[in-house]
């Protein structure tokens, strides 16, 4: 049978352009068939469609179809899915079509006692040509996790994340770029106050320093706070500052 549909909106504005934006979205499942329909408009007048279909031909197997239309300018664009997954892999490969020739993407990840490996590519059909060619190393043990990637053999990075204690974590990230001194370096924290409070922050390379406190107000309902603040240029303006609700029902 088919499900009521369930519906979801958002807005945004730019104070510094001015411009405003928002999207309607609404979803219908019919159970049976394993079926999933959800259809999207937003302000810029793109009308988006996506039709799933999971665990019906085999189990862990999703397909999948996305469509988009601009109404404007006639401009269409579709990409059809495949997602397999079970205990130890998850395997993907999407066709995105174009008018000059689709291009595959593709993607694998495999894990064991620990340890995750993922691969993913891109290949141009029109062109020929490989146009992504990522890998990535992981490992995870209790309240540590380690992950190290490679993209297109010429960005490379890492990062460390460690749970210290039951209010503490921190986190710490690298990357640079083959054939040039372009070399990034983040840290981070957070820190649980009490079962409803916690700050955070992080600092990088660039003297960018950003600050966040989240509070629960009530069961669903988080409160967020956040400022990032430029060292480089303290008395120079640029600062920025958020606020932030969360809810769910």
């Amino acid at each position: 049978s088919l499900y009521f549909p369930e519906f979801a909106t958002s807005g945004s504005n730019n104070t510094d352009t001015g411009k405003s934006g928002g999207h309607l979205e609404t979803k219908y499942k019919v159970k049976e068939l394993g079926l999933s329909f959800n259809q999207k408009w937003n302000t810029d007048n793109t009308l988006t469609t996506e039709i799933t279909m999971e665990d019906q031909l085999a189990q862990g197997l999703k397909l999948g179809l996305d469509t988009s239309f601009v109404p404007n300018t006639g401009k269409k664009s579709a990409k059809l899915k495949t997602a397999y997954k079970r205990d130890f892999v998850n395997v993907g490969c999407d066709l995105d079509f174009d008018m000059a020739g689709p291009t595959v993407h593709a993607a694998a990840v495999l894990g064991y006692e620990g340890w995750l490996a993922g691969y993913q590519l891109a290949f141009d059909t029109a062109k020929s040509k490989l146009t992504q060619n990522n890998f990535a190393l992981g490992y995870k043990a209790g309240d540590f996790q380690l992950h190290t990637n490679v993209n297109d053999g010429t960005e490379f990075g890492g990062s460390i994340y460690q749970k210290v204690n039951s209010n503490l974590e921190t986190a710490v990230h690298l990357a640079w770029t083959a054939g040039s001194n372009n070399t990034r370096f983040g840290i981070g924290a957070k820190y649980q106050l009490d079962k409803d409070s916690s700050v955070s922050t992080k600092v990088n390379n660039a003297c960018l320093v950003g600050v966040g406190y989240t509070h629960t107000l009530r069961t669903g309902v988080k409160l967020t706070l956040s400022a990032l603040i430029d060292g480089k240029n303290v008395n120079g303006g640029g600062h920025k500052v958020g606020m932030g609700f969360e809810l769910e029902a």
